[in-house]
């Protein structure tokens, strides 16, 4: 038996891969042919012997042989019926389970439906005398031995197989109904048994149901775009349709109510925790700070509140009911405790979006009113910090609600106020995040006057900052400065803006102030590390608000601007003496590296303000020019270990906002950073990560927008942007070979469309080619795939194009054998897969190119084209490819993005971009 079972492994488990498909067909075709032997021997056994350990051998061997045998030998056979007489033992109950499971999980059509039927009923009766259905499964898998743990997995396992395969066959008669509706009831319960793994099982399949019951009940909800589809004749047909399809769809939704009002509950006491929740129990029960994300937790979350939005989509009322009453048991005590109260705000906020907005704000004014009294009348830090969470959490979710309520709006940012002088670790955190959240989708409310008030909230808020902020932390400070610089934005008139502005750039402004004052009488003054803490303190807020407030931060930006590139100046001269005299590890102590932040933060602010602000020359001229010594000319005076790699964004970002109106400034820019960054990084693969991807991000921007200052560069100099991006290509690392390839696409179309364009192929064509089928080919540069596609298409079509008039190959050595370049490439490009690929015949290389010229002019024939060579090719054959395959992927994830935008709820309100907020 064991030797059965190990060869049934052996040949159709751990054989993918490893041998062909061929291979694996005659091997399962002989065993076919011989199972019948087998088979005979199986049931043999189970009737004729009295031995445990045969028996189970004997179980164990059939489970591993059900998923692929004739189904004849499975129905046609006295083999169910044995199984199922084994079934009530205690030694064979798990084995058994297991086999079953097997042939649940089956489906080929309705041919063996009546035995299927059986086999479920009797099954059942079966099961109601071992496992009683009035038994309390979660106590008693908590109780019980390993064995008896294992049989309720099994069962689970058994439950959800047969239902995904058979429930319609269930369904399709009154007499079967019952037994369908307990086995559902077991499965509930076994749902709320505490283990992972078995919930997951259980979640699977409801989440599946679930959707099967919602959707066609969403179609029909959604006729009017059939009927643009099938014109208007077919009207009264399609009316007379909808309205079968509609009473079937509405009884088999009746026939589930039940168990759906069930398994609601069952959402919402078992909901996983969201990712915005910072606040957890330890396993000391001490309510702390999370410091880890949980994953799987996460992905739990997104399963079961998808789940949650179609039930509440099924019935919202039953929905909303289940959820007050709940709340109510929390209020009067009865249910308190942190998890229950947790489990049930995550599942109300994670279905917003899912009720219409009259229903929605009935539910919510209920539950936020209950909640802020829950937070009054209970004691206890740990108490209030779990409840201050859940409210936080809850009106996060709705901003559709806080926009339509200024009163709840405004208490319950007033809540958020308080909460941030609450030292509980967490809440501060979590009160900032929710009020940048919330301030984001309803800023417009906070700068009008609202009915009952004598000016905009905006102001009154500006009045009180320096105590609302007095507790917080600085990353909490910069945070709040963010949210605030969201409602400045929001107020249209300028005036009252700039006074809003400065009223909130007070604080910081003042200390600024103070700082550069005392520099003036003594430079030594900058060089205290509190000062220094202080001058990077500011600039973060600064650029904080930047990141919100856009062009409108211009008169703030111009205030500090000039001062702030001297203290870059100065800490830069500082940072490159300590490392003179200090050596290499000079750059890594505290200092050094303290002074080094404020560095990165000037550049951060300066690029935050230049990428957010509207697009206007003027603000480019007054700040580019004074930047040009004392960050470019400094980042080439430097030492490698004090350049900053920011540096090469700041001046990306530069080139991508103001394109060519920076040609001027490019040949300087390149004198100051390519060579000395170049030298940098191609010792290796491994040094100075963040300069490569930025230095190639730079490169691009220029290719982009300033391509006239490449073409000026001496050959020499092309010569080593031409070998940088060769290098980078080369990389593994994915987002450095991408920027490589589509800076590569970059030069190849401009290079094309100019002059130099013989010139240029004549220097590289042979070179590009070569290194992007080295890459494409080596198995390490899979998620390139369909940028190295896009590079060969260009290549193929510039051979044959009129562009390229004189010939790529040497014309000293071989005067004239060709006719045009296009069958020089050709020949070019089957001898260097020839000697790439020595295990492919000629003529399979010789088609493979024929194959390239001929698609070249459609790029998905052309792809399809290489990816098949690729996947035949013994290299990538062993392999996991789907990083081949990734474009169609992408196509496929944004239709299930649209399908999940045609359901209200499924993407959360607060993922939702919209413009229209505060319309």
């Amino acid at each position: 038996m064991v030797i059965l079972k190990l060869l049934s492994e052996e040949v159709f488990d751990f054989s993918r891969g490893e041998m062909t498909q061929q291979k694996i067909k005659e091997l399962k075709q002989s065993l076919n042919s011989e199972f019948q032997l087998i088979h005979e021997l199986c049931l043999y056994v189970l009737s004729a012997s009295q031995r445990t350990e045969l028996i189970q051998a004997t179980l164990s061997t059939l489970h591993a042989f059900l998923s692929w045998i004739p189904l004849g030998y499975i129905f046609e056979s006295p083999l169910l019926e044995t199984l199922l007489k084994f079934f009530p033992m205690p030694s064979y109950r798990n084995l058994t389970l297991q086999c079953l499971t097997e042939v649940a999980a089956l489906n080929f059509g309705d041919f063996y439906n009546m035995q299927y039927i059986k086999m479920y009923n009797f099954f059942m009766v079966q099961l109601q005398a071992i496992l009683p259905s009035t038994t309390k499964i979660p106590e008693a898998y908590a109780n019980g031995s390993s064995e008896e743990q294992a049989f309720i997995q099994n069962l689970a396992l058994f439950f959800t197989s047969f239902y995904k395969s058979h429930i319609r066959v269930l369904e399709s008669s009154q007499e079967n109904i019952s037994a369908l509706l307990m086995g559902l009831e077991y499965l509930i319960n076994i749902s709320f048994v505490d283990d992972t793994e078995v919930f997951k099982v259980c979640l699977d399949y409801w989440n599946s149901l679930v959707l099967e019951l919602f959707e066609p009940h969403h179609n029909l909800d959604t006729p009017a775009a059939t009927v643009n589809m099938m014109g208007l004749q077919v009207m009264p047909l399609l009316h007379g349709m909808v309205d079968g399809l509609g009473s079937q769809i509405l009884q088999r939704r009746q026939l589930y109510a039940a168990p759906m009002s069930k398994l609601r509950m069952l959402m919402i006491c078992r909901m996983a925790k969201p990712e915005e929740v910072l606040i957890v129990e330890d396993e000391n029960g001490n309510i702390v700070r999370e410091t880890m994300k949980d994953n799987d937790v996460l992905v739990q979350y997104k399963i079961m509140r998808e789940t949650l939005i179609y039930l509440s989509h099924l019935d919202h009322e039953d929905t909303e009911k289940q959820m007050l009453k709940k709340l109510s048991k929390q209020l009067s005590g009865e249910d308190w405790n942190w998890n229950n109260l947790n489990t049930l705000c995550w599942a109300i906020g994670s279905i917003s979006g899912s009720m219409m907005e009259e229903q929605e704000n009935r539910f919510l004014v209920m539950v936020i009113r209950d909640l802020l009294n829950l937070c009054e009348i209970t004691k206890g830090k740990d108490n209030k910090a779990v409840i201050a969470s859940n409210i936080m959490y809850v009106v996060g979710q709705y901003p559709r609600f806080l926009r339509a309520h200024w009163k709840f709006l405004k208490t319950v940012v007033n809540k958020l106020f308080e909460f941030m002088h609450e030292t509980h670790p967490g809440v501060q955190d979590m009160a900032c995040d929710t009020f940048l959240k919330i301030v984001q989708k309803c800023k417009r409310k906070f700068v009008i006057v609202q009915v009952g008030e004598s000016e905009p909230f905006v102001s009154e808020l500006l009045s009180g900052l320096p105590t609302t902020v007095a507790d917080l932390e600085p990353h909490q400070i910069h945070t709040f400065y963010e949210s605030v610089g969201h409602m400045i934005q929001a107020e249209s008139d300028l005036q009252k803006r700039d006074e809003y502005m400065q009223r909130l750039m007070d604080l910081p402004n003042q200390k600024w102030a103070e700082i550069i004052g005392q520099a003036h009488q003594s430079v030594d003054f900058l060089k205290d590390q509190e000062v220094i803490r202080t001058v990077l303190n500011i600039l973060q807020t600064n650029t904080s608000v930047a990141n919100s407030l856009g062009t409108y931060f211009l008169s703030q930006i111009s205030l500090i601007f000039l001062d702030m590139l001297n203290v870059y100046r100065m800490y830069s001269e500082l940072i490159s003496s300590s490392i003179a005299e200090g050596g290499p590890y000079a750059s890594k102590t505290s200092y050094v590296k303290l002074l080094r932040s404020v560095k990165r933060e000037t550049l951060k602010l300066i690029e935050t303000f230049l990428d957010k602000a509207e697009d206007q020359p003027q603000i480019g001229k007054q700040f580019v020019p004074p930047m040009m010594d004392p960050v470019l000319g400094d980042y080439a005076r430097n030492l490698p270990d004090a350049r900053e790699s920011e540096v090469l964004s700041l001046f990306a970002t530069i080139i991508n906002k103001y394109k060519a109106a920076m040609i001027e400034d490019v040949p300087r820019i390149f004198e100051a950073v390519f060579q000395c960054t170049l030298e940098m990084i191609t010792k290796n693969f491994e040094d100075y990560p963040e300069h490569r991807l930025k230095f190639f991000s730079l490169l691009r921007a220029i290719a982009a927008h300033c391509f006239p200052a490449l073409i000026r560069l001496s050959s020499e100099q092309l010569k080593l942007v031409m070998d940088s991006i060769i290098w980078a290509f080369r990389h593994t690392e994915r987002n450095i070979a991408e920027t490589g390839l589509n800076l590569l696409l970059e030069m190849l179309k401009n290079f094309q469309a100019s002059e130099f364009c013989n010139q240029f192929y004549r220097s590289y064509f042979l070179t590009i080619e070569q290194e992007i089928f080295a890459v494409l080919t080596d198995t390490f540069h899979k998620p390139g795939f369909k940028l190295h596609v896009l590079v060969l298409q260009h290549l193929f079509c510039s051979a044959e194009s009129g562009a390229l008039s004189e010939p790529l190959w040497d014309t000293t050595t071989v005067p004239y054998p060709y006719l045009n370049n296009a069958m020089f490439v050709r020949e070019y490009t089957i001898k260097l897969l020839g000697t790439s690929f020595p295990n492919m015949t000629a003529s399979e290389v010789t088609q493979f190119v024929n194959g390239l010229f001929e698609s070249k002019n459609n790029l998905s024939i052309f792809k399809n084209h290489i990816r098949d060579f690729l996947v035949q090719s013994k290299e990538f054959s062993a392999q996991d490819n789907k990083d081949l395959y990734a474009e169609e992927a992408a196509v496929q994830r944004e239709r299930e993005r649209q399908r999940m935008l045609s359901i209200p709820g499924l993407i959360a309100p607060n993922e939702i971009q919209d413009e229209m907020l505060d319309s």
